[in-house]
């Protein structure tokens, strides 16, 4: 008797796991939420009975739920071997992933996914650019860099982008900043204060770029330093104020050591793309570590959503 079962539904069922609700699930598999609950619908109208408890948050699997996942772990653990394999045999899965880095926070979840990376594909030579690098996609043109972690898309360059995922950016304060009062901070708050940030180019700062730019504000004083804890040493004692995005800081946040605040009404969002070039898009590996990337930091990142 044919199964009902398919990739699709065992990929379903463990994002629904692996992220912890349906909309976040939906999302990680460029679904509607409508077409995962229908998934979901089908599966529990043919074997007779709920897969999981809808009120529960992160759901809570049944019996049948979980014997489902127990297959899907194991048949999508061989699914995608093989995929990798095949790709190896019809393309060669040889070669170098040197990657190139625009932001001073990317490390903090670029490292699991480079790791996961090197599970699947050890014979890939995988590597960091070390340093910063004010023009990363260049080093990608020079044949320097295989990848680059860039914040913005320019279609003058002649390299393709593989979009990863957009995130907030919160205002960092002291917790007794007369500023943390204030429900949000817009560019004139910035105006008479010590902005602290990275030592990057203005165009580089979405906070100068997307907000103080714009509205013609330059803040007071500027300081600079290329350590995120030390930068929240510095706002936690008063001596500044500084913007970073929400999934660097949470920890901090949770310890009570600093204050958010948004920054805008709506809120302040920076993007992350890969870029590479033509060919390297082609590869193999390089498909399959836009997606390791994009699903590790989706399960892994507060408040982040794929692009």
């Amino acid at each position: 008797m044919a199964s009902l079962l398919e990739i699709r539904h065992l990929r379903t069922l463990a994002a629904l796991r692996d992220t912890g609700s349906l909309v976040r699930a939906a999302q990680m598999l460029n679904l509607t939420q409508s077409a995962l609950s229908h998934q979901v619908k089908v599966l529990e109208e043919h074997f007779g009975t709920p897969l999981f408890e809808r009120k529960s948050v992160p759901p809570r699997f049944s019996g049948a739920g979980q014997r489902i996942l127990e297959l899907a772990d194991a048949a999508l653990a061989l699914v995608d071997e093989a995929e990798r394999d095949v790709a190896r045999l019809g393309q060669g899965g040889d070669g170098q992933l040197r990657i190139v880095v625009e932001c001073h926070t990317c490390f903090d979840w670029l490292m699991p996914a480079m790791d996961e990376f090197r599970n699947r594909w050890p014979e890939i030579e995988l590597d960091i650019v070390s340093g910063f690098h004010p023009d990363p996609i260049a080093l990608v043109l020079q044949d320097r860099a295989e990848v680059a972690i860039v914040s913005e898309q320019d279609a003058d360059e002649a390299v393709d982008y593989h979009p990863l995922f957009r995130f907030e950016i919160v205002a960092l304060l002291a917790n007794d900043h007369p500023l943390a009062a204030r429900e949000h901070l817009t560019a004139r708050h910035f105006a008479d204060q010590t902005l602290i940030t990275y030592p990057v180019p203005d165009d580089m700062l979405d906070i100068v770029r997307q907000v103080l730019g714009p509205a013609g504000i330059e803040p007071a004083h500027r300081r600079t330093t290329e350590l995120t804890v030390a930068m929240l040493q510095l706002v936690a004692s008063g001596r500044g104020v500084a913007t970073l995005p929400m999934w660097a800081v949470q920890g901090y946040l949770e310890r009570g050591y600093v204050t958010a605040r948004p920054v805008g009404r709506k809120g302040l969002t920076g993007e992350l793309h890969m870029a590479c070039a033509p060919a390297t898009s082609g590869r193999p590996w390089l498909d399959d570590f836009v997606r390791i990337t994009r699903e590790t930091c989706f399960k892994t990142l507060p408040g982040i959503e794929l692009l």
